[in-house]
């Protein structure tokens, strides 16, 4: 197999021996990267590997300490800025989304991009218009004027994919994580643009930790691990066993669930009876979902974007006070009011987005992980900083939190270990129950191995579970039981050996046409 894949007059764009090192770490260590003209360039690597430092490097968000980048027969110690690298058509599609909330579409779409009219006011009917045309290319007809904190995190995707793509003169796209909150439809659709535009000669760097993506779509790919790079390939000379064995060093899994439990004559901890979520314009977000949660359990939730399934956990946290149905908490009825008072009944919440909903930024990783029990270590209107930091402590060490100093920024850690903490944070506060929405979400194979094993130890120490998941061997490897729902209506129901690929799949197209 030859995984050297040398440079050519076919390279658009050469990065050579950058190293980049910040205080007390250096993340990229001597590191060359090729972009190849017309073709999607795949960098990928555990968390913490330096990809999307890289990335920034070369999109002009961050310097190198050294080295430099090559661009035809121009040569640049860097881009001095995003402008910069721009005008030599470099655009970038962020991990962590980075939209204006209380802008609308077109407002975000267009930003630092604006387009006059004479020169002198902005030209919003041709914002409008553009805006219309680029999201039907993406097959997603949106209202220019509808505000970005209204959408869904897939929806605002898809708005920062179109700022990118109304880019003049767009030679080279980064694409970090870009399908991490795209429906199948969605990425179908992300992958017919890519090919368009590999076909007109644009270049793409693509990140993604969803591997059968990568052998998909991808024609190069460069693995980075602890700054370094480690191999080139062309992706039709690889297999998945490969590139995993050379992103982490070793063979990895999902550690499966084994049942051990008699779940039939286990104690059942929440009951959900006729739960239903009416939609502002008609219809059901959820329609009459029933199901149970025993003692220890690890409950999986399937089913496609809009299905419903993040919509459970919030009328349980109490966010659709609006809903209709029963819940029903150790065989008692609940009347749910806010999430203070779930969280003092016991429920813990990890959100889908850990940036907006699951960290606060401006906080260090000790204060993020202990932000939702600061009542514990309450006394009067002191706190008890020692017995808040010997928990905190403790936590680190019992989820395995990768960080030198807890006063750390949070954003110092890898997607991974950020993930942890929310986790952290819910664990702290003693819940009886954890809710997980899509927990391995924007984080690699390492790091989901781990969040998986984390699970794993908490059911076993009796910790009631539901977890949601797109991703189809993840479900299946860490599920008791898994609800299938579909159009807001729960249209499967598997135990542990009944659970196929198959059988997910089906029940999550129903009602969709895809029976």
């Amino acid at each position: 197999m030859d995984t050297n894949v040398k440079t050519n007059q076919n390279v658009c764009l050469h990065v050579e021996s950058v190293c980049k090192i910040y205080p007390g770490t250096k993340a990229l260590d001597n590191v060359s990267f090729d972009v190849h003209a017309g073709k999607v360039n795949v960098l990928i690597g555990e968390n913490g590997a330096g990809k999307s430092t890289l990335m920034k490097i070369i999109a002009g968000i961050e310097q190198p300490s050294t080295g430099e980048i090559c661009m035809g027969d121009q040569k640049f110690g860097c881009f001095k800025d995003v402008t910069e690298a721009r005008k030599h058509g470099i655009g970038i599609i962020h991990q962590e989304l980075s939209l204006f909330p209380n802008l609308n579409v077109y407002q975000n779409i267009f930003m630092a991009r604006e387009k006059t009219a004479g020169g002198i006011k902005l030209d919003n009917k041709q914002h409008v218009e553009y805006t219309k045309r680029v999201l039907d290319k993406l097959e997603h007809p949106l209202n220019p004027n509808t505000l970005i904190g209204d959408l869904r995190v897939g929806q605002q995707q898809m708005i920062e994919i179109a700022r990118n793509l109304i880019q003049d003169d767009l030679k080279i796209l980064i694409m970090d994580e870009p399908t991490s909150s795209l429906s199948a439809q969605e990425v179908e659709v992300l992958f017919k643009i890519m090919h368009e535009l590999t076909a007109e000669g644009i270049s793409i760097v693509y990140i993604s930790h969803k591997l059968e993506e990568i052998m998909k779509i991808g024609d190069y790919v460069t693995i980075l691990r602890d700054g370094k790079l480690v191999a080139n390939a062309q992706v039709k000379d690889v297999d998945v066993q490969w590139i995993v064995k050379q992103m982490v060093g070793r063979g990895k899994s999902y550690p499966m669930r084994a049942k051990t439990i008699d779940w039939v004559n286990q104690e059942v901890v929440l009951e959900v009876e006729d739960l239903t979520l009416r939609k502002k314009g008609g219809g059901y977000l959820l329609n009459h979902v029933d199901f149970k949660l025993k003692k220890g359990e690890i409950l999986g939730i399937y089913g496609l974007m809009g299905a419903g399934r993040t919509e459970i956990f919030e009328c349980i946290m109490g966010l659709h006070p609006e809903h209709t149905g029963t819940i029903k908490l150790d065989g008692q009825a609940l009347k749910i009011k806010n999430v203070a008072q779930q969280i003092e009944r016991g429920f813990a919440l990890i959100p889908e987005d850990r940036q907006r909903e699951g960290l606060v930024q401006t906080m260090d990783i000790g204060k993020n992980i202990s932000l939702s029990s600061l009542k514990n270590y309450a006394k009067g209107i002191f706190l008890i900083e020692k017995e808040e930091a010997k928990n905190v402590e403790e936590q680190i060490h019992d989820i395995h939190i990768k960080v030198a100093d807890k006063r750390l920024p949070i954003l110092s850690l890898s997607g991974g270990n950020q993930q942890k903490v929310v986790i952290g944070k819910g664990i702290l506060t003693n819940p009886k129950i954890l809710l997980l929405d899509e927990p391995s979400r924007g984080i690699d194979i390492g790091a989901k191995t781990e969040v998986f094993e984390i699970i794993n130890h908490y059911a076993d120490k009796g910790l009631s579970i539901v977890v949601i998941s797109s991703e189809l061997q993840e479900i299946m490897a860490i599920a008791d039981r898994i609800i299938v729902l579909s159009n807001g209506i729960k249209t499967s129901e598997l135990d542990k050996g009944e659970i196929t690929e198959e059988k997910l799949v089906l029940a999550s197209y129903e009602g969709h046409g895809g029976r």
